[in-house]
């Protein structure tokens, strides 16, 4: 039998999270084949970096966020250092979101929103460098939290620099 909670200490039960993936999209994407232009001597041995950038606004609807994770994928060749090819891929959602605080709402954009739309720049990533004429490149998981606490640390450095300057 389950207990009724009475009077005024019972806690009103908080309105459940409501979260809407509207659309997905390529903003830019861009890849060149530096190998192509240029040629390349000897063994091509490509060192691969990625550096993973977000972007997030609210849009004029209500209850409605653009969020962009932008990609940008280096080769260089691990002999000479020269670069093999450049890839950038902004890939962005058009997100419904309601019932999440105001405090929640930065981390939750820039947490849940880019962990949802990863599966599919990653299948981007992936066919575009294959296409490109490289062996095709399978991105890693990315630790969104870890991805969202390094942005506001680093956000809080240029902070603290910005002030000394003045």
């Amino acid at each position: 039998m389950a207990e009724k909670a009475e009077g005024n200490g019972a806690a009103a039960e908080a309105p459940q999270v409501k979260m809407q993936i509207l659309g997905q999209f390529i903003r830019d994407l861009s890849f060149e084949n530096i190998v192509a232009q240029k040629g390349i001597s000897g063994d091509a041995v490509p060192d691969v970096n990625v550096a993973v950038s977000l972007d997030a606004k609210k849009r004029p609807a209500d209850h409605q966020y653009e969020v962009i994770s932008k990609y940008k994928v280096t080769a260089k060749n691990k002999g000479t250092d020269n670069t093999m090819f450049l890839m950038e891929l902004d890939y962005g959602g058009i997100f419904h979101i309601e019932n999440v605080p105001d405090e929640q709402l930065h981390p939750f954009l820039m947490i849940e929103c880019p962990r949802l739309l990863f599966p599919f720049a990653r299948q981007i990533v992936h066919n575009v460098i294959r296409d490109g004429g490289f062996p095709p490149l399978n991105l890693d998981s990315i630790d969104w939290v870890s991805l969202y606490r390094q942005n506001l640390a680093r956000q809080a450095e240029s902070q603290k620099a910005a002030a000394k300057t003045i």
